[in-house]
């Protein structure tokens, strides 16, 4: 596909309203970044008092299946973007009749199911965990045969921070596991031993313009990412091999906006792509407060056709998640210089729920350093 030039694409200009579909923190912190730069976000999502429409210009409260709303929403702004892409292909086909989207359908098509997300990887030519499709205990029992213990079943669809997942041991009753996907279209994957877990977060543009963030280095708990780190710790070549694969998948599937890539270095010093995103990602907060842009601009001048910023590092940081009642601290983290809080604005806590995260800023080279002693 041929793109406009920088000079050939009209770039929506400043007071500009987005719609952005889904009304949690993502959508909060993109509406923050693009009042910055002097546009309105309308947000749509089915939660009153979202995180997002607290800081919004304009919030519909509305089902993503809601036609009468979603047209009314498409009328009332100059382009769409998402910052949670589960939502039916037959809303997102209603949208673009009315308003451009970026990204574009096929984004989302390929990021909501992980057997069509795995496969397509696999088609531009990167290595994923190997796996097989499962549609019935029978299909999970052969599954098993084949890609043996550990491994991991998921759902196709819908699953995040752990959910909808059932980890296979040894001593795993397979009917048990399969019985708790409820029915629901599934996948087994084949376990990879790893060193760590990295993340790449591109930026690409109308014109087929990118930058890249360097890669991450994160850490989960319980199946929720627990922190992000820069420096990640991997040799400088697999620094370069990670940001060739995000730039290849996002040119591939022709994003218009952001794409994060999750990776496993494994033990053998190979990369291998766990799962795709096509919007801010939680293991790109740590650019807020370390990069010259952080992901949230960059969403938005990729959506709104406006030259990329810098993604230059200006510092070494840990972004810290703040999950369910670990929000509490935040009278501590305001009390460390290095420390710089973003709450959600969540009304209640509950356990698992991301209410906030903490940048920890270093000087550049500390982390390292401190790895390496």
């Amino acid at each position: 596909m041929k793109h406009k030039t920088m000079a050939q694409f009209k770039a929506l200009p400043p007071g500009s309203t987005i719609g952005i579909i889904g009304n949690g923190q993502l959508g909060r912190m993109t509406a923050l970044a693009a009042a910055r730069l002097g546009y309105a976000c309308h947000v749509f999502g089915p939660d009153a008092d979202s995180p997002a429409e607290q800081v919004a210009f304009r919030a519909t409260v509305a089902a993503y299946d809601d036609k009468d709303a979603l047209v009314e929403f498409a009328k009332s702004v100059d382009v769409v973007t998402f910052e949670f892409e589960n939502i039916p292909h037959e809303s997102v086909q209603l949208l673009t009749k009315h308003v451009e989207v970026r990204p574009g359908w096929n984004c989302l098509q390929i990021s909501q199911d992980r057997l069509i997300e795995k496969t397509f990887i696999n088609d531009c030519g990167i290595d994923t965990a190997p796996f097989k499709a499962v549609d019935s205990l029978a299909d999970l029992e052969a599954a098993v045969e084949e890609l043996g213990r550990p491994s991991i079943l998921k759902t196709t669809r819908m699953g995040y921070d752990g959910k909808g997942q059932a980890l296979i041991r040894p001593e795993t009753d397979l009917e048990t596991a399969y019985d708790s996907m409820a029915g629901a279209p599934s996948v087994l994957e084949g376990f990879v031993e790893f060193q760590r877990e990295i993340s790449v977060i591109v930026a690409r543009s109308a014109c087929g313009q990118w930058t890249a963030f360097e890669p991450a280095e994160n850490v989960h708990a319980d199946g929720i990412l627990d922190t992000s780190s820069v420096p990640a710790h991997i040799p400088d070549g697999l620094v370069e091999e990670a940001v060739r694969i995000a730039v290849t998948l996002a040119e591939k599937m022709d994003i218009i906006g952001l794409l994060a890539v999750e990776m496993f270095h494994t033990k053998d010093d190979r990369l291998i792509v766990n799962e795709v995103a096509p919007r801010p990602h939680n293991s790109g907060h740590w650019t807020q407060d370390a990069c010259y842009s952080d992901q949230f601009e960059q969403f938005v001048r990729a959506v709104c056709g406006l030259p990329l910023g810098s993604v230059e590092r200006r510092n070494d940081l840990v972004m810290k998640n703040l999950i369910g009642f670990d929000v509490e601290k935040w009278p501590d983290y305001l009390n460390e210089p290095n420390a710089k809080l973003h709450l959600y604005g969540k009304a209640s806590t509950r356990r698992g729920r991301k209410m906030g995260h903490v940048n920890l800023v270093y000087p550049l080279g500390e982390l390292l350093k401190s790895k390496k002693a």
